[in-house]
């Protein structure tokens, strides 16, 4: 077992310094963060939008939801015209107050550079062999996959859209990348909630992880539907050990992945030393809305 280069792989994952980061204030809540390149973009060319406030950038958008939602997408939509945003989605993500409020809809490839917290869905795949070992479902993603191609990933993972619950996003994402049928889904809780966190290129990814178990039978396999997955590979756990510390899987994939581990017990003894390591990532499953 490779219990020491799990530990670092994982604190390599949830690290993030944030002092390189100056605060984003909407709609009177701390929302966010941006980077300094971000910082500079809103304060001198969306001076009408932002203020700098008592060490934070704050939103001057006073009106409610549907202002909040209409003013800050044309400021997406500039950003966009003038090369500011890449791997533009036509797809918005919901910004949540600190009481689980929506509070305005953004095209998602705006979250990244301001900080904003998204959430997401991911589903491990596990099954029981007649032997009785437990193996794990993994995907591979398309090589054509324009963000991470060819990396490792849970059996399915995906973004919760605007206006859907974490359950419709379930089902969804379920059966496009892994063709697991509804009755399969239906009524499954999260087993766990973690918050992954780090600097990326584009600003600051921050995001709700609701991690899933779902098991499968000896023999049934899953099958993708909307072609972003290569293969689904059935793992003994040693090697999707392997694949974390080899740091082959994206890396919210390895958060949930390492998560599902220590709940199955993998590392036996030492699984309370990777347990702590997730710790810091780690939060109830109801407090998504608290912890921004």
């Amino acid at each position: 077992m490779l219990v020491e280069e799990v530990i670092a792989v994982l604190g390599r994952a949830t690290h993030i310094d944030r002092s390189a980061f100056t605060p984003l204030i909407v709609a009177g809540q701390k929302l966010g963060c941006v980077n300094a390149v971000w910082r500079e973009r809103l304060l001198g060319h969306e001076s009408a939008l932002f203020e700098e406030k008592g060490g934070s950038i704050a939103c001057r958008i006073a009106g409610d939801a549907a202002q909040l939602t209409r003013e800050l997408n044309a400021a997406a939509e500039r950003w966009q015209a003038i090369g500011w945003l890449n791997g533009w989605r036509n797809e918005r993500f919901t910004a949540f107050g600190a009481d689980g409020t929506p509070l305005f809809e953004l095209e998602r490839a705006a979250f990244r550079p301001l900080g904003l917290t998204s959430r997401a869905v991911h589903l491990n795949g596990l099954t029981r062999l007649a032997s009785g070992e437990v193996r794990m479902w993994i995907a591979r993603r398309s090589p054509h996959k324009a963000v991470e191609p060819n990396r490792m990933d849970n059996l399915m993972g995906g973004g919760v859209a605007a206006g859907e619950s974490l359950q419709q996003a379930l089902l969804r994402e379920g059966w496009e990348e892994a063709g697991m049928s509804a009755g399969s889904l239906t009524g499954l809780a999260p087993a766990s909630l973690l918050l992954a966190e780090r600097p990326v290129q584009r600003g600051v990814h921050r995001e709700w992880l609701y991690a899933y178990d779902v098991w499968l039978a000896d023999g049934e396999r899953p099958a993708n539907q909307d072609g972003e997955v290569a293969e689904h590979v059935l793992l003994p756990l040693h090697e999707v050990e392997d694949l974390l510390v080899a740091e082959r899987f994206m890396i919210d994939a390895a958060l949930v992945a390492s998560d599902c581990l220590v709940r199955l017990g993998y590392w036996g003894g030492e699984t309370a030393r990777v347990d702590a390591a997730l710790a810091a990532v780690r939060h109830p499953v109801d407090a998504a809305v608290h912890a921004l």
